[in-house]
């Protein structure tokens, strides 16, 4: 059965201990932790932190907890660092800091995993403001006619060709990333050996370094818009969102 996966890194330079800030009486965590369990096709529920503190107040309202090391660059890392405590095929990488993220899209990226046997599957929703499309903070996809992505950029993609930005979004799908990642074990296995990638470093997307070096991510269409804690303002945005 598949493993959900929540990094959990207590350091964050946009706003620090955001993992553990309160949310409606809760840690952010812990409503992260309270929605991967309602998934129907997941075995386990797992935090992984470098921090004893994340870990205690985890293990406090039930979660299993394994720690980490404190040099881990990424989410992705974080879990294939940890691949020998997990036994299982497949993985969902979490963001510790997505109070909101549907259960129901979870299993449907598992389904998904289930129904193609893809090596890599994550999520992405249709962009219909020219505003969002426009924004280097909403990450941008191209798919293939099969679902698969093509590429993931920070700028408008593809590029529409004799018609104003404008009217882009009116003219053809855009769609964005939802940063949520299924992994087989083989692929999260073999993380560790692939090289950091130039596509990786230009447009600060550790997805890219995948497509660099040959492994595809199939799709799952969502209208699901994440509601991550990254600044003050979200986590205030959260706070009312919670009442």
């Amino acid at each position: 059965m598949p493993i959900l996966c929540i990094p959990a890194r207590l350091g964050s330079t946009r706003l620090p201990r955001k993992v553990l800030l309160d949310l409606g009486g809760k840690p952010v965590v812990q409503h992260v932790w309270e929605r991967a369990k309602k998934v129907k096709q997941a075995s386990r529920v797992v935090i992984l932190t470098d921090a004893d503190e994340v870990a205690k107040i985890a293990r406090g309202f039930g979660a299993e907890v394994i720690m980490t090391s404190p040099d881990c660059p990424s989410g992705t890392a974080r879990i294939a660092s940890a691949l020998d405590q997990l036994p299982g095929e497949f993985f969902l990488n979490i963001q510790g800091d997505e109070p909101f993220i549907e259960p129901d899209l979870l299993d449907q990226l598992i389904t998904r995993w289930k129904e193609t046997k893809c090596r890599l599957v994550t999520a992405v929703s249709k962009i219909t403001q020219t505003e969002r499309l426009q924004a280097s903070s909403v990450v941008k996809v191209v798919r293939a006619e099969n679902g698969e992505a093509i590429y993931f950029s920070r700028s408008p993609i593809p590029f529409l060709r004799g018609v104003e930005i404008t009217d882009w979004v009116k003219q053809r799908d855009y769609w964005s990333h939802i940063g949520v990642y299924g992994y087989d074990r083989a692929t999260l296995a073999g993380y560790a050996k692939l090289s950091a990638t130039e596509l990786e470093a230009t447009e600060s997307l550790e997805q890219l370094r995948f497509l660099a070096h040959g492994i595809t991510f199939q799709t799952v269409v969502t209208h699901y818009h994440p509601v991550a804690i990254d600044t003050a303002e979200d986590l205030s945005a959260a706070r009312l969102l919670i009442k």
